[in-house]
Order: C-alpha cells, then structure tokens, then sequence
C-alpha cells in the first residue's frame, strides 16, 4: 500500500450530517429550552427599567445595569463569584445527569438548532435535504438554497445586532444602523458576531463540538458509574436485526433492536449509541426519543435506549445522592446564598481615603495634630446625594471639610480633602486607627465607613 493510499485512509472528507426529525418528551424538552432562551437573549436589550435600558454593559461610562442593580468595576467580586457559580453548576450537573448543558442550553446547540429550523422550511425534511445535495445545481436548488442562507444571513445579522445591544442602547443603535453612522468597533463586533453566527451553526455545527469545545475532553473526569448518561441496553437489545412486527423476536434469537438506525440519523453529531458513550455524545436525548417511537410501533417496551447509569446497567444498585453531588450542591447553595444576601445589603455608596504622602502630619499648634486625606466618593445610586463626613475612634478627634454638604450626582465620582485633628496628648504613636463615616442626608441607611490611619509624633 502506498504512502497515498495510507493517507487516504486515515483522514476522510467529513461528510455533512443531516438529523433526523423524531419528536418525544425530551425534543420537546429542547424545542422549549431553544425557544425560551432565544426569546431571552433577542428580548433583554429592549427591556426598559426606570427609563433606561434594563440590561446594559456601558463600558465607556463603566456602568453595568441590570435591572434594579447598577455595578461599577469596584464590583468586580460580584463577577468573579459569576463566574464560580457557573463552574459549580456544570460540574453540578455534569457529575448528576452528564452533558444536560451540551444537549439543552449551550449557544452552539441552540443557535445550531434554530438554523436546522430554517434549513428545513427551505429544503425539507432529511431525505429530500439528503437528495438535494447528491442533485446538481438546478433552478430550484438554488431557489431553495439561496433563500436558506438568506434567512441565516438575515438571522445572523439580527443576532450580531442584539449582541452589540447588550453594549450600546439597543435604540440608538438602531437608529445607528438605519442611518449608516455606527462607530467602527460598533460595526466590527456586528459583522463579526454574525459572521462566527452563521459560520458556527450553518457550516461547522458537530464540528464546533467534536474538534473545538474543550468540554467534549474533560467530561469524563466528572462522570462515575452513578452519573446519569444516555445507555443503550446492550443485554436487551443483542442480538439486533430485521424482523416483522408479528415476529417474535425470541424465537428468532434476536434482541429487541431491530437495526433500524433512526438513532444514528437523529443524532446531531452522527454517532451510534449502540457503541456505548463516546465524548461527541452531547446528551441531546434525540436517539431515545427515536427509540422510543420506534419501540412503541412494534410493540416492545421503551426505554432500550435510555438516561441510566453504568451501575444500574450492570444490575449493581445506582446512587444518584452521593459525595461529589451533595459537595457541588452544597457549595452552590451557599455561594448563591451569600450572593442573595450581599446584593440585599449592598449599599449604592464607595469610598476610597487616601493620606497625603507630602506632609505625613503637621502642628496646628502646640496642642493639635492634623493630618490631610483624599477622599474619592462614588454614587452608586440613580439620584444625587448629599453626603456629610464625620469620624471617631480616638478622643477628641475631629473633621473638617470645606462644606458642610457635599453633593455628588447620580453615576459620579466626586473628591474632597478632609483635615482630620486630634488632641496631641490623645495621640498614642503612629498609626492610629480612626474610622471615617460618610453618610447620606437624604438616606440614613447610605453610610460608608472605612478605617484610617493618623499618624502623629512618637513622642
């Protein structure tokens, strides 16, 4: 054999999957979950929410804005915490029922799901999808052809539109688009997001989850034999073959299968489960609903494939609650509480105090310390405040400002110098801890207090 021939063998022309359309509980399931996150994502941005915008990362005003709550980069814990809630919830799920995210609810399974949609309103069902692709280029395949990509460009478009949306105020953006006088990086991220849009769920599709995701690769080490999967009942099903639906299969010594292939035609990523789990398996659950119909048209039981675990397929008992599961739960739990409760005291106040490096402390007089500090006020809130200052923690100690109100508008930031005094017989070394108290005159409970350090002689 030669080097060519080798070659030839080993690396194949991938061959364009067409699924299978199966209806069942769990393709409902999907058709929902694509339809309500679809509707999420495209109806946030026109959400308004106290005459903005409810969802709006404005990155040049560094505001984010969702709903009720506005974040500042100050709050970048909340994003951090984010972002650990949403590791805990896939290994969460991953270790309990598989790749439920992979199957339901990832962008890629989603958008690529919508595109199927159209591709079937222009071309049809699987065998007709099937023949127009082996037929050559005719009128009517270009009719059918073009106006799928024309109905996936257009719904790229409108989802890169939404995805700028969420940055920019969706209204003017709008108007933006009409008018021709978006920014540059306006239009970059809309032609790029639709652009990776239409290039991900038209083209690549499995492709994105067999070659790109890395989750495809890691998943198997937050499985155990008591991890739900999708299971094909080897025992039950082998031997497979053909048969009559009069037939009894046991007389024939064959298994329930009845070699069909409606499971390998409904997947998405074009596996046979019958071969066991394999990483591309994105736990749609297409295969058990085909199964499924099938089995219910011959008579046989449901369930010869089916969500179980290796150890109940093996006859051995399957735990769903064990150690791994309640850990994840456990911290989800108390991270979303702790979350719940922050966000609940969270006060729409920041300040930040800073001791002039120029004079480290100075004599007022003979019997008076003074020491100069910065302090940099954030409003949080929707509505301007007037703030008052005052401190305490050492006797007789003292705060003096320009004014006695100092007003900051909503969204600002605002600094005033404050000289902090105290008496020089109350001074116990350098470094004494004082605290300083900003407080809203309008609103009692908007109060800040940071501690401080006065520095005075040793002596």
């Amino acid at each position: 054999m030669t080097g060519q021939d080798q070659q030839s063998d080993m690396y194949a022309a991938r061959e364009k999957i067409h699924p299978r359309e199966v209806d069942g509980t769990f393709q409902r399931l999907r058709h929902l979950a694509v339809v309500v996150l679809l509707g999420i994502y495209y109806g946030l941005p026109w959400l308004q929410w106290d005459g903005r915008q409810a969802v709006l990362f404005d990155l040049p005003s560094r505001q984010f804005h969702l709903f009720a709550l506005t974040f500042w980069p100050q709050d970048f814990i909340y994003l951090a915490l984010l972002l650990i809630i949403a590791a805990l919830s896939l290994f969460f799920f991953t270790a309990l029922a598989g790749r439920l995210w992979c199957g339901y609810a990832c962008p890629q399974t989603v958008w690529t799901e919508a595109f199927i949609w159209m591709e079937r309103l222009t071309e049809g069902k699987r065998q007709k999808r099937l023949k127009l692709d082996q037929s050559p280029w005719t009128r009517e395949k270009i009719l059918r052809r073009g106006s799928k990509h024309l109905l996936w460009i257009v719904f790229a478009l409108f989802t890169g539109f939404t995805f700028v949306g969420y940055f920019t105020p969706i209204l003017d953006l709008g108007q933006g688009v009409l008018t021709l006088s978006l920014g540059f990086w306006e239009w970059f991220w809309l032609l790029f997001y639709s652009l990776a849009t239409w290039g991900n769920a038209g083209f690549l599709r499995e492709q994105v989850c067999i070659y790109m995701c890395p989750y495809a690769r890691f998943q198997s080490a937050m499985f155990d034999r008591n991890t739900l999967i999708i299971s094909y009942d080897e025992e039950r099903g082998e031997p497979r073959g053909g048969r009559s639906r009069k037939a009894d299969p046991k007389a024939q010594g064959l298994g329930d299968c009845i070699d069909c292939n409606l499971c390998v035609q409904a997947c998405p990523t074009g596996i046979d489960i019958r071969e066991g789990l394999q990483y591309e398996c994105i736990a749609c659950a297409a295969c058990i609903d085909a199964c499924n119909g099938v089995m219910d048209k011959m008579d046989y039981p449901r369930g010869l494939i089916r969500y179980s675990t290796e150890n109940a397929m093996a006859g051995k008992p399957a735990r769903i609650l064990r150690p791994r599961v309640v850990i994840y739960a456990v911290l989800l739990l108390t991270i979303l509480s702790g979350v719940t409760y922050s966000l609940s005291q969270r006060v729409p106040l920041s300040a930040e105090v800073l001791a002039d490096r120029n004079v480290v402390y100075r004599e007022v007089d003979w019997s008076t310390i003074e020491n100069v500090f910065t302090v940099r006020i954030l409003n949080k809130d929707r509505v301007a405040h007037d703030y008052a200052i005052r401190v305490d923690g050492i006797e007789g100690i003292a705060a003096q400002v320009r004014d006695d109100r100092i007003r900051v508008e909503a969204g600002s930031t605002d600094s005033v110098v404050v000289r902090v005094q105290v008496p020089r017989d109350q001074i116990d070394g350098p470094g004494q801890p004082f605290r300083l108290i900003l407080e809203s005159l309008q609103d009692p409970d908007i109060r800040n207090v940071n501690t401080a350090r006065f520095n005075g002689p040793r002596d």
